[in-house]
């Protein structure tokens, strides 16, 4: 069978399992396990303590420091959009594109990982290739946390990782991190015919986010002069406001999901700073000097680091190579890389697809992008036995 055929094969299955990341992931977890334990490959499953979703750790090759990472996550997102022309969790071929969920992000890489792999069956190693399919991604990269965890106690290290996600199979070196709050308010209910008598949480909820974008506005002060992102600055916004019961209550509750993509660690610090000062030392002051019990907390849903660009990048090295390219690129999307880097590992995100097609009704991933990735891996993994052998 055509490599490109079997890619398409474990594709189909991949897409059958409709791993919302609401839902648990493990039926494909034992899936990608069988997989890569055909292979001769080792697999490690890190289990959440509701033993509801898992990741994977798998090698080939001797458990010893170097080596490469192919990595990618196993969760989508809920297929609710309207206009869905098949059913998203089948996968369905028209011409030259594979429809369904999860195709293009970003289960057609893993596809394409297995399928490509096969190459190592049997062979003798002397530095390993791993493979890292995680949970979670989609709503806050938790399962990458659990993995770098988990891998500090591991006697070797990994020295580079792939992150396959949807570039088109441009070499990408850059993104902004994508930091995600909630920030609630608790107040006191009352008639509206007599406000002294209550406190508005959507009233200070509402100063809350006016100092967001105050905010915002001074981050566009900040920008780096060699910052390579489109905007070249860093963002905040308020993605959604609920509050209240009714036009003639006042609002005893408020929260506010809120969302900053940082260039780096720096700005993320100045607006971190800035917001919790401006709630301890103005807001809730106010708010208690006419109700005690009145709060004011934030949970932090994912901090997920940028991916800051390296002089020495031994990933990009090869990729850049292998693809014949001499440029790499930026993306405005986050991805698991910048906790790879945070591990000391050099790091790119390539993979085939576009992210223009993720999160969609209709999400697909051509036949062409597919059979670019297995010409990318097999190059990548003979190159590979062809220099430690």
């Amino acid at each position: 069978m055509r490599t490109i055929d079997k890619t398409v094969s474990i594709l189909a299955d991949l897409v059958s399992y409709p791993t919302v990341s609401s839902e648990s992931n493990l039926e494909m977890i034992n899936y990608l396990s069988d997989k890569i334990k055909s292979i001769g490959g080792k697999v490690d499953v890190m289990t959440t303590a509701d033993n509801k979703q898992a990741n994977i750790f798998a090698t080939i090759g001797p458990e010893i420091d170097g080596g490469i990472v192919l990595s990618g996550h196993t969760d989508v997102v809920p297929a609710k959009e309207l206009g869905w022309k098949s059913d998203p969790f089948k996968l369905t071929q028209k011409d030259e594109l594979l429809y369904g969920r999860g195709s293009c992000d970003m289960k057609g890489f893993i596809a394409s990982a297995l399928a490509t792999a096969e190459i190592l069956k049997n062979k003798k190693l002397n530095f390993p290739i791993h493979f890292s399919f995680t949970y979670d991604e989609e709503i806050g990269c938790f399962g990458a946390r659990h993995l770098s965890e988990e891998l500090k106690k591991y006697k070797f290290k990994p020295a580079m990782v792939i992150i396959g996600e949807p570039t088109s199979m441009e070499v990408i070196e850059a993104h902004k991190g994508d930091c995600e709050y909630t920030t609630c308010f608790h107040g006191k209910e009352g008639h509206a015919s007599n406000p002294e008598k209550g406190l508005s949480a959507i009233q200070y909820g509402s100063l809350f986010t006016n100092k967001l974008f105050e905010l915002a506005n001074e981050l566009k002060e900040r920008t780096p002069n060699d910052s390579p992102f489109d905007p070249p600055w860093s963002t905040i916004q308020a993605g959604k406001i609920e509050g209240g019961v009714a036009h003639n209550v006042i609002a005893g509750q408020c929260s506010i999901d809120w969302e900053m993509r940082p260039v780096n660690n720096e700005d993320l610090q100045f607006v971190k700073n800035n917001i919790s000062t401006y709630c301890e030392r103005e807001l809730l002051p106010e708010m208690k000097s006419k109700f005690l019990e009145a709060k004011i907390e934030t949970e932090v849903i994912g901090e997920i680091p940028g991916l800051i660009p390296r002089e020495e990048n031994q990933a990009r090295v090869i990729m850049l190579e292998i693809l014949k390219s001499n440029s790499t690129g930026v993306i405005s999307f986050g991805t698991e890389a910048g906790i790879f880097q945070q591990m000391n590992m050099d790091v790119v995100v390539c993979g085939p697809g576009s992210i223009d097609q993720a999160h969609k009704a209709n999400e697909y991933i051509s036949l062409s992008e597919l059979e670019k990735s297995n010409e990318c891996l097999h190059k990548l993994f003979n190159q590979w036995i062809e220099r430690i052998n």
